[in-house]
């Protein structure tokens, strides 16, 4: 089935184009999303519990640590934050800096020079840091860009820090250089020239994979001798083949997105892990980037390049500005023949995902994809910038700008969902097969008819991913964390599947006479029989009552003789996987009985509910628990909500305490026998439910007979609006 994104609620910091909302990690134990807010020098903490409203709980402030926050992650109740530390515009050693879940300061740990990236690993035994390294604006200092990899395998007071520097590719820069690695900064060695980005680790632990974006490579760390193994290039998109086009020009008033003699670097930014068949695969965003400083710039126009005249014979033409000659392009590659002319134009990202195997070789890159999929999206705001509303405004440079990507299982596939940085949005991919990954979504929660500087144009420029698997999850649901660096906003987005088709299978008048004995389990084959039907046909199915499910009469007062005793004990048992040797009869309870073990999901209050009174309803319904044992269950109640939204419950004696006015999930209102004391005050009446299919929200609103209290025995029950039979 098809994966929906649907925006629950927005966390906005009011900051607008001041990278208010950067990376963001999950708490899954306190329910708590930590983003990097670099505008304050801090980390915001944030409540989801309720992810329709996310709400700031407090921030952490990183000033006493170094002068700015770079990344976040959270493992195990330690929070670690990348701190980076300045001198005179001169990247210093920076700090981790951790913290417990409430912020309260732990310790710091020094690491490498600008670390940008930290990630845990999976067993939470090391964290590893991505040290980039930048060099001065001048470009008269480039410090060595290193990997730290922290061990907590003894705890965090007794961890100890190991670096991963390039030291030893330092006699290597030829033999990189040739495989396609990018080493060319001013007078810089190898171990100052890479520049690790961000960084992702093996689900097994044990190796750490780093982007290393200038470079257009990547770097293999052993987590285990913390050394870099290897430094692999990656290559780039040749914009010559069919589907690799693109649209180069910010000045020709057209989408045209279409092949030019381009290579265009993939020069990824995130980078994530994935497995399937129990082989492990990276995937890259590629957002490219180059190197721009005031001592030293590699981007020139494609117009100001000088092309060679015989592999250009038509240059003229291409270096027009609506053709190649808007286009940002590197200046220090491409003379391949070393004559002092371009033989060959480099342009910055790939403007696209890449697939890899666990070695480095490429299995897939979605080429022009995105550009297509942003352009059927929205085509008057095509390659629109982030700070303004504008059309065709990044063609020049990098187009939608794939800045983000993570990987979440969802219906038992991995599904990558990549942030594009300028138009905004996120692209939902199916990874079951890494060689051919499907296009399942763009959702872009970003209003183009709003003022972008005024606050009203929704998320603006997404940084960071965080899937939130449904076990992790406060609704029990996926989600998907985005925060937002222009916008300064972090958005929780529900990750369902679109349902298209939702079977509904109603009854009612299930009162249950002495033939229920036969009739019961032939209605019970029927509704498996439409459920499995359904199933097959990937058609999810509800199961609802209107109501009138029992009827005071022999089967109803059946229930109550002690020789069923057994019969309940063991159904209840088998249906909570538990020993319940306490259960007891009771009058009503056999139909109640037959419609949880049928799971039925929800069901009307109708008015022979009432008809033996409000006590013995509030018997039939509600849990009859005594205390904090399983012995102590005598009665496990309805496991399933009744509804009524005309009906208040609260002044009467047996139903006001079953009654809760909250919109609960319908599976609330099962009796969690994990927790006896909630469960004994758990509710079982309500105006309405919401049932959760395939991640999708499907509500119920239950109403009862107007007239209800003038023909049956309603007690304190009050009826809302009208008492009229006019229904």
């Amino acid at each position: 089935m098809a994966i929906q994104l649907n925006a629950l609620g927005t966390y906005a910091t009011g900051q607008f184009d001041e990278s208010a909302a950067e990376i963001v990690a999950h708490d899954p134990q306190t329910q708590r999303l930590f983003v990097v807010n670099a505008q304050s020098a801090a980390v915001d903490v944030l409540d989801i519990r309720n992810p329709n409203q996310p709400t700031l709980l407090f921030s952490i402030d990183v000033t006493p640590y170094g002068d700015g926050a770079n990344s976040v992650d959270v493992s195990n109740g330690v929070v670690a934050i990348a701190v980076e530390v300045e001198s005179d515009g001169v990247q210093q050693a920076g700090n981790v800096a951790f913290f417990n879940i409430n912020g309260d300061f732990l310790r710091t740990i020094p690491v490498g020079a600008l670390p940008d990236s930290l990630a845990f690993s999976p067993d939470g035994q090391r964290l590893v840091v991505a040290n980039e390294g930048e060099p001065n604006d001048e470009y008269t200092i480039d410090p060595e860009g290193s990997i730290s990899v922290i061990d907590l395998s003894n705890g965090l007071e007794n961890a100890t820090v190991a670096t991963a520097d390039f030291t030893a590719f330092n006699d290597q820069a030829d033999a990189l250089r040739a495989s396609g690695v990018r080493i060319f900064g001013p007078n810089a060695t190898v171990a100052q020239d890479l520049e690790p980005e961000f960084v992702t680790i093996t689900p097994d632990s044990s190796t750490a994979v780093v982007t290393l974006q200038e470079n257009n490579a990547i770097a293999i760390v052993d987590l285990e001798t913390a050394t870099v193994s290897s430094v692999l290039p990656l290559g780039g998109r040749d914009a010559t083949l069919p589907g690799n086009g693109f649209d180069a020009s910010d000045e020709d008033g057209v989408v045209d997105i279409r092949n030019h003699p381009v290579f265009s670097f993939y020069q990824p930014d995130t980078i994530d892990t994935f497995t399937v068949g129990g082989n492990t695969y990276f995937i890259t965003a590629n957002e490219g980037d180059a190197r721009d400083y005031d001592g030293f710039s590699e981007e020139s126009r494609v117009g100001d390049l000088t092309l060679d005249p015989t592999v250009f014979p038509t240059a003229s033409d291409l270096q027009s500005e609506s053709n190649l000659g808007r286009l940002i392009a590197t200046n220090v590659q491409g003379d391949t023949d070393g004559d002092g002319d371009i033989d060959q134009i480099f342009s910055f990202g790939g403007r696209s995902f890449s697939v890899w195997n666990s070695d480095g070789t490429l299995l897939f890159d979605s080429g022009e994809q995105l550009e297509r999929i942003t352009l059927a999206a929205n085509a008057e705001f095509f390659n629109s910038t982030n700070d303004e509303n504008s059309f065709d405004s990044r063609s020049d440079d990098k187009g939608p700008e794939p800045e983000a990507v993570t990987v979440g299982q969802f219906n038992g596939a991995p599904h990558a969902f990549i942030g594009l940085e300028r138009v905004g949005g996120v692209a939902v991919y199916d990874l079951s097969n890494p060689a051919a990954p499907e296009f399942v979504t763009y959702v872009n929660n970003r209003d183009f008819s709003g003022d972008p500087e005024a606050g009203t144009a929704g998320d603006l420029g997404p940084e960071g991913l965080a899937f939130i698997d449904a076990v992790d999850s406060p609704t029990s649901r996926s989600l998907l964390a985005v925060s937002n660096e222009v916008s300064g906003t972090t958005t929780l987005h529900n990750v369902g599947s679109g349902i298209t088709s939702l079977q509904i299978l109603a009854t009612s008048d299930l009162e249950g006479g002495v033939d229920a004995i036969s009739s019961a389990p032939n209605f019970a084959a029927v509704v498996e029989g439409l459920e499995t039907d359904a199933e097959n046909n990937n058609i999810p199915s509800i199961l609802l009552s209107a109501g009138d499910n029992y009827l005071p009469g022999p089967f109803f007062s059946a229930a109550g003789d002690r020789g069923l005793r057994d019969t309940f004990q063991a159904f209840y048992s088998d249906e909570f996987g538990v020993t319940l040797d306490n259960v007891r009869e009771g009058v009503g309870r056999l139909d109640i009985s037959i419609m949880n073990a049928l799971g039925f999901d929800a069901s009307a209050v109708g008015n022979h509910e009432f008809d033996a009174g409000t006590t013995v309803f509030g018997d039939i319904v509600g849990p009859d628990i005594r205390g904090d044992e399983l012995g102590d269950v005598r009665w496990p109640g309805a496991q399933f909500p009744y509804l009524s939204a005309n009906l208040d419950f609260s002044e009467d004696g047996a139903l006001g305490d079953l009654f809760t006015s909250e919109i609960r999930d319908s599976t609330d209102f099962r009796t969690d026998l994990t927790n006896l004391s909630g469960a004994a005050d758990g509710p079982k009446l309500a105006p309405a439910t919401v049932i959760e299919r395939n991640g999708e929200l499907i509500g119920v609103v239950g109403a009862t007979t107007p007239g209800v209290s003038s023909i049956s025995s309603t007690g304190e029950v009050q009826v809302l609006g009208t008492t009229e039979n006019d229904i």
